[in-house]
């Protein structure tokens, strides 16, 4: 018998080590470890659930840290091409790609076992930790179906984890409007909050908590408001032109009403947490270094995204734990030795205004582009404290070596080899970089945790939600929820906290030289909008945010034909290119250069130091087609949901706008 990929009989995991899984596990559901002998236990269900977190977190080498996961955005450079800008370049996959459902399924195997026995009584344990752990799962399943949102769309509703029966797996499959997906996303979330989860989780902030629930509710909501608004119309909203689905299951889809419904969700419980954090966002001293040669904190706000016991800072909500011995990773080797392979491009640089409040372009700024002569630490000189905290800088320590003698950054990190310890563009990554010799020198001896949900984000959500709510009524404005936790962030940042002041002097066509934040479905937003994006943009770099705000907002339609370049600091006619030993380093060369050619500007250009068989270098810059605001679904999907043998067309399933059925084919391309 066929095994079918829609929402195929994955066979169940025991996340807790009890079996392994992959994408297609086993047929035989739990025929070695029956759920008869397991759900029975408080701890069975923890082990099950914690096994199951899907968060990104920093396993293994620093590229795999969400520090990393905006290279290639218009914030953040990394070391190779991402064919996500070359359009033609990314192809359907041969297997099903995001198309797995193993995770989900997962979910729906507890629910099935675990839901029956609490409501029998038949769990032995805490009952407010049992409680607290199927919440847990509610969680667990709405964030794997969120991830499969925001790369899919439309998507098929599944509760229980299906029998291997054909006719049922098929129905199953059916995808639904994207909108009854985050409807049900939503639904499951509130469950969590409403019934399940406590304020204070066993084990306290490495596991979910009721806030988290919260956070990733105004998260979802706020994702699928604006997803809506931005591509309205379009294939990639219900009923728009050329959508693919059912019309009858998106019959009751209401574009205006739709879109006022989750950013109202996504302003209520943005709000609900966002009371609670505003007051408690970890302090900025604006300290030069963040720890001192003891590892003692000097700064708060720096040391919270980099620290080994994140416990006891009120604005982190959920972080992970690593332990020497028990489980490191290798992050630090480079954040701390080198420049990690990624960089701040010019344009997010550009983008922190000075402390006065002013964009850096504005005469009353006290900006002067000569700076940039200088060097790195003269241009981010007077700026808004985050961008000067989280650049490691030339003179900068790197780490403290073991006689507390400190080891210095130093500019020529920009010629690195191999690639993976590049400063990309010059302005080096310096956020959630420890001091520690042993996690810079040795490798798997990393134990900086990682944050996974901090508060801020809940004030920047509501900020948004709240604007965009109000622009639909037809009355925009700032309320006074949105106005404490606007002031709150630039008060924390070392900005003057009227953000009116930088709203009054903002111009859209100099923002949107580099910021895609800039546009939405190609045409400039307006400057209050787009400072609230801003706002989003200073205050989540480098925390894997940026790629699903860009795809929400619809702010890549202007790259349509139009090659954009991007840049980092400024290299050549600088203190940099004058420095005989630096310049000994630097090779300009189209096959093996570290550095681009000056014919290109006086700006670093990351992704054309090598020109030669280079297709963003022969484009002239990032291209972008529509069809990559979605992933497309691999042909084995296709295959294994068609209704006749052999003929793919025949699935009960749909391809993604704009892409093909047919394995390694490209999108359509529009220029």
């Amino acid at each position: 018998m066929k095994t079918y990929i829609g929402i195929i009989t994955f066979g169940a995991c025991l996340m807790g080590g009890l079996s392994s899984c992959n994408d297609f596990l086993d047929r035989e559901p739990l025929d070695q470890v029956t759920p008869e002998a397991y759900f029975t236990s408080e701890a069975d269900l923890s082990a099950y659930t914690i096994n199951a977190y899907p968060f990104p977190t920093t396993d293994g080498y620093l590229s795999s840290s969400p520090l990393l996961k905006d290279n290639d955005t218009d914030n953040q450079a990394g070391t190779s091409n991402n064919s996500f800008w070359m359009p033609g370049q990314k192809k359907v996959p041969a297997n099903a790609g995001d198309w797995s459902w193993t995770k989900v399924r997962a979910c729906n195997y507890f629910f099935d076992n675990v839901l029956p026995k609490y409501e029998a009584g038949e769990i032995q344990g805490n009952s407010e930790n049992i409680k607290h752990y199927i919440g847990e799962m509610y969680v667990i399943r709405a964030y794997n179906y969120y991830q499969l949102l925001v790369s899919l769309g439309d998507l098929p509703i599944v509760t229980t984890a299906l029998p291997d029966i054909k006719e049922d797996l098929m129905e199953a499959s059916k995808r639904q409007p994207r909108h009854k997906v985050a409807e049900f996303i939503l639904k499951d979330l509130q469950t969590a909050i409403d019934t399940y989860l406590l304020e204070t989780p066993p084990g306290g902030k490495t596991r979910i908590s009721r806030d988290v629930a919260l956070l990733l509710r105004a998260r979802v909501a706020l994702f699928e408001g604006t997803w809506e608004k931005y591509h309205a119309g379009t294939a990639f909203v219900p009923n728009g032109n050329g959508w693919p689905g059912d019309k009858e299951l998106a019959a009751d889809y209401n574009p205006a009403e739709s879109i006022k419904y989750f950013l109202g969700e996504a302003m209520k419980s943005a709000k609900e947490l966002g009371d609670k954090m505003y007051t408690k966002l970890a302090e900025n001293t604006e300290a030069p270094e963040g720890m001192n040669a003891g590892f003692v904190s000097q700064n708060p706000y720096y040391t919270m995204f980099c620290d080994e016991n994140m416990e006891s800072y009120d604005e982190v909500i959920m972080w992970r734990q690593f332990k020497e011995g028990l489980v490191s990773h290798s992050a630090q080797m480079e954040l701390c030795r080198n420049g990690g392979g990624s960089g701040w491009t010019k344009g997010m640089v550009d983008s922190y205004v000075m402390k006065n409040g002013y964009p850096i372009y504005d005469s009353r700024s006290g900006y002067s582009y000569d700076w940039e002569n200088e060097g790195v630490n003269k241009t981010l000189e007077g700026r808004d404290s985050r961008i000067v905290i989280f650049t490691k800088k030339p003179g900068d320590v790197d780490f403290y070596q073991e006689n507390g003698e400190p080891s210095l950054c130093a500019i020529d990190y920009i010629f690195g080899s191999p690639a993976s310890i590049t400063a990309t563009t010059g302005f080096i990554v310096k956020k959630g970089k420890h001091y520690s010799s042993i996690m810079a020198s040795v490798e798997s001896r990393s134990t900086s945790g990682t944050v996974v949900f901090r508060g801020a984000e809940a004030l920047l959500a509501y900020m948004e939600a709240s604007y965009e709510y109000y622009s639909q009524t037809g009355s925009p404005r700032i309320d006074e929820t949105a106005d404490k936790y606007w002031r709150a962030l630039r008060r924390r940042a070392g900005v003057k906290e009227d953000y009116n002041i930088t709203i009054g002097a903002t111009q859209m066509t100099k923002e949107a030289k580099g910021d895609f934040g800039a546009y939405s479905h190609g045409q400039l937003i307006d400057a209050t909008l787009y400072n609230i994006r801003r706002e989003r943009r200073n205050e989540l770099c480098a925390e894997n945010t940026r790629w699903e705000d860009l795809k929400r907002w619809r702010a890549c339609d202007q790259l349509i034909g139009q090659p954009y370049r991007i840049q980092g600091m400024k290299f050549w006619n600088t203190v940099y290119s004058e420095d005989a030993d630096l310049m000994s380093k630097c090779v300009v060369d189209p096959a093996t250069g570290n550095m681009s050619n000056q014919s290109l500007g006086d700006y670093i250009v990351p992704y054309e130091k090598i020109t030669k068989n280079n297709t963003i270098a022969d484009q002239g810059g990032y291209l972008f087609t529509p069809a990559h605001y979605l992933n497309p679904i691999g042909m084995a999907a296709f295959r294994e949901t068609a209704v006749v043998d052999g003929d793919f067309s025949s699935s009960v399933i749909y391809q993604n706008p704009g892409w093909k059925i047919q394995a390694d084919s490209g999108p359509e391309v529009v220029e």
